[in-house]
């Protein structure tokens, strides 16, 4: 992952983390080159060394967001494949994403850092194919061909309702105190409830668990991919 400027230089390392606290402190629009790099110790052209603009680093910083994001889903499936079954990676979506502080910020309805993000169409459909809905929709069909989720229904209503389950339990978790009272493990009731809508009652054996675990580390490596490109495009300095 040469593309990621700060693993080569400190101060862009600095830059990243200060424009980060800033922008989640102050809002995107508030925030200016100059302040960044007071808080990073540089001086403002030392930013502009690493991004032609201030959209070009918030951009690359949101792609990196969601990189960890992906590298985690990536790393727990590679280490074991029955993390890919629908009633392990929902909670294991939903517990990631939640730690995505910039993602969680346009959720709360950041008018001008979603502005920034979507401008340009490529950038918009591909921070849209990340979302733990989008990616659990994007797996489904693998799901379907191996067996790992029930036949009986049709794929786009299956999408529709975990959709709106992921939802719905992502905003009761990012928000506890509006969730009902006595429920000791969320994340359990989340994995019980997408178990009953969509698994199968027989559980499918461990060659085609291996099987779409696989597929769906392609898919979320193609997405890598993508993020990546974004984030060397965003750059100034090309390493």
């Amino acid at each position: 992952m040469s593309q990621l400027i700060e693993r080569h230089s400190r101060k862009a390392a600095r830059i990243l983390d200060s424009a980060r606290a800033l922008v989640l402190d102050h809002g995107v629009r508030k925030v200016t080159v100059s302040e960044i790099a007071q808080a990073a110790g540089v001086g403002k052209g030392t930013v502009y060394l690493y991004w032609p603009a201030k959209e070009d680093l918030i951009l690359g910083l949101f792609a990196r967001e969601l990189l960890t994001f992906l590298d985690e889903i990536i790393t727990r499936i590679t280490a074991d494949p029955a993390a890919v079954l629908p009633h392990r990676l929902a909670p294991l979506l939903i517990r990631a994403g939640l730690r995505l502080p910039l993602a969680r910020r346009v959720q709360s309805g950041d008018a001008d850092l979603l502005r920034l993000l979507t401008q340009q169409t490529g950038d918009r459909e591909l921070f849209a194919r990340v979302t733990p809905s989008a990616l659990c929709e994007t797996g489904l069909p693998i799901h379907h061909r191996h067996g790992l989720i029930r036949h009986d229904r049709p794929l786009p209503d299956q999408a529709y309702a975990l959709h709106a389950v992921l939802t719905g339990f992502s905003a009761a978790l990012s928000d506890p105190a509006t969730a009902p009272l006595g429920v000791d493990d969320p994340e359990q009731v989340l994995a019980d409830t997408v178990a009953r809508l969509l698994e199968p009652p027989v559980a499918p054996g461990e060659p085609a668990i291996a099987a779409a675990a696989e597929e769906t580390l392609v898919v979320l490596r193609q997405i890598q991919e993508a993020l990546l490109g974004l984030i060397e495009r965003s750059q100034t300095l090309q390493q």
